[in-house]
This record gives structure tokens, C-alpha cells and sequence, in this order.
């Protein structure tokens, strides 16, 4: 018996840190560096009003994550590789559902949670990871030297793409901090359904057909489940009377309930409906409470003196 209590007590650690770490995983491919903007000369202001370097993540998830505890590095040629420990206790720090987050690369992290330890060399390449806070990367960026101009930035072709591209004043290919990297004006997939479905008789028909299935799947678990608890009530029913045949059972009834029986508990239960609400009376009775005296209650009593009138 105790070694029975410990492989279920076992089983579950087991299954809970299986569950645990599944969770942990999902959560940590969420977020992905965007877009970076490296020589910024009038694109973006802080808010200090400073134009610095920044550094754009995605949640390309349809839940929220958090970005405290993890890492921003930074590593050019010739130079240490710079860690940027993002703060915990920031509300911001939540990116919200396919939204983003801007880090000011201006190497003053006293402005706030968003602004980093380091700063960012066009001249040189970069190389940008992202780490959760188990130190795991997430991803990757590396941006070649001298590839953008002033107010030009390094971004993926749309919101969490494997492609990246230099985005410029275009206007197919403008520079987007906080916001999508691609506007989509239209949808591919509705309009390929609009055009071979332009009456909308396929759509009623896959809706209907929906429903009418999850109907007969509802009607066959519940006839199951019935079933189920007829045949447990009929066990029980044997186990109590000391039968073990089922045609003895059978012949004698057990576990099913007679019509009379039904017929008393919807009796009880109507007459309990009727009683529930008393037949109320249409005289207004009004009862004088009597209250002692206090110098708080009354109203001669006021926070400011009565001034003098003459």
C-alpha cells in the first residue's frame, strides 16, 4: 500500500514538471527581434525627446509575454559582448497579444526600463541576441557593417518573417518602430473564398453542417453516459442485494426506478416552485426607528463656525 501511495505521488512531480517545462517552452518562443534602427538623426524620439538607436521586439504570439528578467546582448568586433538585464517590477514589461516593445539603445539605462546599457556602431557589425530568463536565446540578429544610412533600419519583411530587409523612406518600405513592419490591405485567403464562394451558399452549408454534427456528437455522449450510469446504478444495485446473475437481476428489476417514483419527485418539485414565493400583501407598513441623540448626528453642528451677518 505505501509503496503504491508513492508511485502515484511520484507519477505526479513527474507529471506536473513535465507540464511545467512544456509551459516554460511555449512561452519562451514568443518573442523575436523585429526591427533595428541604428543611426537615428530625426526618426523616433524617446521619451526625453532624444533621437537614439533602437531596438524593436515582437510577440508574435495570441497570448501575452513578459519581457522582465530577460537579456538584450550586444557584441561588435574587437569589443566584450554587452548584457542588458531588463528590470522586473515594470507593468510595461507586458507585451500585450501580436504587439511590440522599443528598447532606446543610448547606453543610459537610468532614463527608464527600456533604455539599455549600450549602445549600438554603425561602422561596425552587430550582433543582437535575445535570451529569456533562463539564459536560453530566442533569437538572433546580425547586422552588417556599414548596410544602413541615417533614419534607415533592419527589419523583417512583415511582423515576425524569417526574411529581413533595409527599410527606408519608401513608400513600400518605410521604417516602423512600435507598429507593424507591413500593412496588410487585404486578405488572401477571404478573397480566394469570395471568389469561388461569391454567394455565400458554401459558407451556410459548412455552418450548418457544423452545428448538425456537434449536435449527434452531443446526443451520442450523453447516450453513453446515460447507459454508463444505468448499468453502474444496476451494479451497485447487485452488489448491495448480494446477486451475482444479471438475468436474476434483470427479472427482478434492480437498479431501475419505478414510474411511481419519478412521479413523486416531479410532484415534489413542482409543489416546491409553487411555494417559493409567499402571496404578498399590498399594505405599506412604515415603522418609525426611534435614534438616540449624538452631537455628530445632528445638524446644528457643522467643520466651520457659522460666519456673522450684519
Amino acid at each position: 500500500m505505501n509503496r503504491t501511495k508513492i508511485g502515484i505521488f511520484l507519477t505526479l512531480l513527474l507529471t506536473l514538471g513535465v507540464f511545467s517545462s512544456c509551459k516554460e517552452q511555449k512561452s519562451n518562443n514568443k518573442l523575436v527581434l523585429n526591427e533595428v534602427l541604428i543611426t537615428n538623426e530625426s526618426n523616433f524620439q524617446d521619451d526625453y525627446g532624444v533621437h537614439s538607436a533602437w531596438i524593436e521586439i515582437f510577440n508574435k504570439s495570441y497570448t501575452s509575454a513578459d519581457l522582465a528578467a530577460c537579456l538584450l546582448r550586444v557584441a561588435q568586433p574587437g569589443s566584450d559582448t554587452v548584457t542588458y538585464f531588463v528590470p522586473k517590477g515594470d507593468v510595461l514589461t507586458m507585451v500585450k497579444p501580436r504587439q511590440h516593445a522599443l528598447f532606446w539603445a543610448d547606453g543610459d539605462p537610468r532614463r527608464g526600463t527600456f533604455h539599455t546599457n549600450f549602445t549600438l556602431d554603425p561602422t561596425k557589425e552587430n550582433w543582437i541576441g535575445l535570451y529569456d530568463s533562463g539564459r536560453k536565446l530566442l533569437d538572433q540578429v546580425t547586422i552588417p557593417a556599414n548596410a544602413l544610412q541615417a533614419n534607415y533600419s533592419y527589419a523583417r519583411v512583415s511582423d515576425a518573417a524569417e526574411n529581413w530587409e533595409i527599410k527606408d523612406d519608401s513608400a513600400e518600405k518605410y521604417v516602423t518602430p512600435s507598429t507593424n513592419n507591413k500593412t496588410l490591405d487585404s486578405n488572401a485567403k477571404m478573397e480566394k473564398f469570395a471568389e469561388h464562394d461569391s454567394t455565400g451558399i458554401g459558407m451556410s452549408i459548412s455552418a450548418m453542417s457544423v452545428v448538425f454534427f456537434g449536435l449527434i456528437l452531443l446526443y451520442i455522449s450523453f447516450k453513453l453516459i446515460g447507459k454508463a450510469s444505468v448499468n453502474l446504478s444496476k451494479r451497485n444495485a447487485m452488489r448491495a442485494k448480494g446477486i451475482t446473475d444479471k438475468q436474476e437481476a434483470k427479472e427482478k428489476r434492480l437498479g431501475e426506478a419505478p414510474g411511481e417514483i419519478f412521479a413523486a419527485i416531479s410532484l415534489a418539485m413542482h409543489e416546491m416552485q409553487s411555494d417559493v414565493h409567499d402571496v404578498e400583501d399590498t399594505v405599506l407598513t412604515i415603522t418609525r426607528i426611534k435614534r438616540s441623540y449624538s452631537p455628530w448626528s445632528s445638524k446644528i453642528y457643522t467643520l466651520r463656525e457659522t460666519p456673522f451677518k450684519k
